[in-house]
């Protein structure tokens, strides 16, 4: 042997002792000893009190598991017990907890090989009865978030990366203190003590194509206490383990939450846990209105009677345009009505969206009186909410709650395929695209199929302007008079039709505060009908029971013609033309209708048609309210308020623009051609 390889064998002799000497010392020392150091190290690296009050080991072990040369290397193992980690200075006299976090043991694998450059790879973690107070106050401080102390700026970025595979967990306890949200919660963690696969709970269709990858339910959870001021309730299963270092594998959730009134039921899956990155659940939800989803979600829903939905919820959390949330081709009810579509919200900037498509096979019409505030107290009261409205009103007093409108952006087209509703309401679909912009809201169309022809709408209400400026524009076409009164007999061979317009605007919150001071118009076109009291019986007008009872008696009436075109200015509705050409006369209607206060102050007159019994009749008024209204006979002369004189030819103004809504009549002999053309007239003097 040459003197080279000599001293070359020594050498690597000596290498190869000395590693054995170091790997002796480390397994033979005695790590509690450096115990005060690394306490003293993390506490002052986190900028609050750490320590590791239990047994600290190091312990030297292969792993099997890793295969070839690599299940050689001896890899260490640490563990340490009775680890605490204090609050900041500025928690004192706020919270009870003496802690901010508390382990029972921690134990980790340390990957040996990657220290070379400068890795520090850790395989897994496991914890051991975790336990955290989580306190933010209403300043917005919160003990999660850590203040680190300030580095000398002649510091160097350190060389080293830090990389975790996963994280796992055993029974743990959350206490969470937030007043900024209102909110406090107290959650527990404990093992099942069986696991329970994840199909099992999940069932198809959930967790995509990463569902066989998912790995079973091993703990249960509880929580209770309060979320934003409403009562709080749940329970649900989780997976073992946090795949931390492959965001792909998919964590298994399931939950059963009530929280005030709203009940949510989710099973799924969660992806990069650690970042939250995306969800893939199937999600319930259930509660008095959708509206009191609005605390808990940031996202404004209409108010709404009770509900009950079911879908998948589809979500990528870290979005580049901003987290966006797929709820699709989801089932439910609202009262009695079905609901079924998908909805997608974007957490967007500079606010939210919600966009969609929704359908309803069958709705019920008292189901749509909520939207405008319309719905009985009783079903106010079923849904949680204040009564309001007054028992002497008619117009909804409810306000539209305008201050949530511009917290999000809305597009969203809703088709209702049938409509369930009395015999005073033949409606049969509904359409509309609700587009709501910075607080501007739009129904553009709302349109019903009604008695055979159809309403149209385009509303307008700017919820950002105070107080709210309202808009409104209405067509009726062919409304068939025969479908608008099918249990009428006599109404059944009729040919005619009702046609309309309306153009109103108005300030105010509400229904009624809207129409209580608007301004604008309104035009009614009816050609070839009946009246009768039992038509107004039917159609449960107990004052038009009276008023036909006195001008025609028990009698079927033939109707030629009804024309109205009324003004409102300041809530004040006021007849430029209101008049019905019957058989025996024509009957002219005057006087004022307040939509501000609900009063009417009409006159109803007759003016008969050649020399007969029915010339003899008194003229009748209508006053009292739109919730009360009371008829009676004037037993005294009437002054002429206008529209009296319409016999005279003087109202050729309302007559030219009501000609205009004949038009659309198919029927070729309409008998409100000839009145409007006589009124169109000038005057004879």
């Amino acid at each position: 042997m040459t003197r080279g390889h000599k001293i070359c064998l020594f050498g690597l002799a000596g290498l190869l002792a000395l590693g054995g000497a170091a790997l002796v010392f480390i397994a033979t020392f005695d790590w509690n000893g450096v115990r005060p150091l690394i306490n003293e190290k993390v506490s002052a690296a986190l900028g609050r009190p750490f320590a590791i009050n239990g047994d600290l080991q190091v312990l030297w072990q292969r792993e099997p598991e890793q295969g070839g040369w690599r299940a050689l290397v001896p890899w260490p193992h640490f563990s340490a017990s009775d680890l605490t980690l204090g609050n900041p200075d500025w928690t004192q006299g706020k919270t009870r907890a003496a802690q901010f976090a508390s382990l029972e043991r921690v134990e980790f694998r340390l990957s040996p090989l990657p220290l070379l450059w400068h890795e520090v790879v850790i395989p897994q973690v496991r914890l051991s009865k975790p336990s955290a107070d989580l306190l933010r106050l209403a300043d917005g401080r919160a003990n999660w978030v850590f203040t680190l102390p300030a580095k000398d700026g002649s510091e160097q970025p350190s060389p080293w990366t830090l990389s975790i595979g996963e994280i796992g967990f055993d029974q743990g306890r959350i206490n969470l203190d937030d007043q900024s949200l209102k909110t406090r919660l107290d959650l527990q963690v404990n093992t099942l003590g069986k696991p329970v696969p994840f199909a099992e709970l999940a069932g198809k269709g959930v967790g995509g194509e990463l569902a066989q990858a998912t790995q079973d339910y091993v703990f249960g959870w509880k929580a209770q206490g309060s979320y934003k001021g409403l009562p709080l309730e749940g329970a649900g299963k989780v997976g073992g383990v946090l795949a931390l270092e492959d965001a792909s594998r998919p964590f298994p959730l399931q939950a059963e939450v009530k929280i005030g009134d709203t009940r949510a039921s989710v099973v799924g899956t969660l992806t990069d846990p650690l970042n939250l990155g995306a969800l893939d659940l199937r999600l319930k939800l259930a509660g008095n209105s959708m509206a009191n989803l609005y605390p808990l979600t940031g996202v404004t829903l209409p108010d709404t009677p009770a509900y009950a939905t079911d879908g998948r919820l589809q979500a990528q959390l870290k979005d580049p345009a901003g987290a966006r949330f797929e709820y699709q081709n989801f089932n439910g009810k609202v009262g009695e009505s079905d609901l079924h579509g998908s909805l997608t919200f974007i957490n967007a900037q500079p606010r939210p969206k919600l966009s969609g498509k929704l359908t309803s096979e069958q709705l019920r019409m008292a189901d749509l009186g909520p939207l405008i505030g319309a719905d009985s107290n009783s079903a106010k009261q079923a849904r949680g909410q204040t009564t309001r409205q007054p028992t002497d009103k008619l117009l909804p007093v409810e306000a539209f709650r305008t201050e949530r409108w511009r917290a999000m952006d809305a597009d969203v087209q809703f088709s209702g395929k049938r409509i369930i509703h009395s015999d005073k309401l033949p409606i049969s679909d509904l359409q509309t695209h609700l587009l709501l912009e910075d607080g501007l809201l739009r129904l553009d169309p709302l349109r019903f199929g009604v008695a055979g022809g159809s309403l149209s709408a385009q509303a307008q209400l700017d919820g950002g302007k105070t107080p709210m400026q309202s808009k409104l524009q209405l067509q009726m076409r062919a409304l068939k008079l025969k479908q608008l009164f099918p249990n009428v007999q006599q109404m059944q061979t009729s040919y005619g039709e009702l046609n309309g317009d309306a153009n109103l605007n108005g300030t105010g919150n509400s229904v009624a505060t809207i129409l209580g001071g608007a301004n604008g118009d309104m035009r009614l076109v009816i050609n070839d009908g009946r009246i009768s009291k039992g038509l107004m019986e039917i159609a449960g007008l107990n004052v038009g029971n009276y008023v036909v009872a006195k001008l025609f008696g028990d009698d079927d009436v033939k109707i030629n013609c009804a024309v109205a075109d009324v003004g409102v200015t300041k809530g004040l509705a006021a007849p430029r033309l209101f008049a019905f050409d019957t058989e025996n006369a024509i009957i002219n209607v005057e006087g004022t209708a307040n939509f501000a206060n609900e009063k009417l102050d009409l006159d109803v007159i007759p003016h008969s048609k050649g020399v007969r019994l029915f010339s003899l009749r008194s003229p009748l008024y209508v006053h009292g309210t739109f919730k009360n209204p009371q008829a009676g006979v004037h037993t005294g002369p009437l002054l002429a308020r206008g529209a009296g004189m319409v016999a005279l030819g003087v109202v050729a103004g309302p007559a030219a623009g009501l000609l205009a809504l004949i038009a659309p009549s198919k029927s070729d002999d309409n008998e409100c051609a000839p009145l409007l053309a006589q009124l169109k007239a000038p005057a004879k003097h």
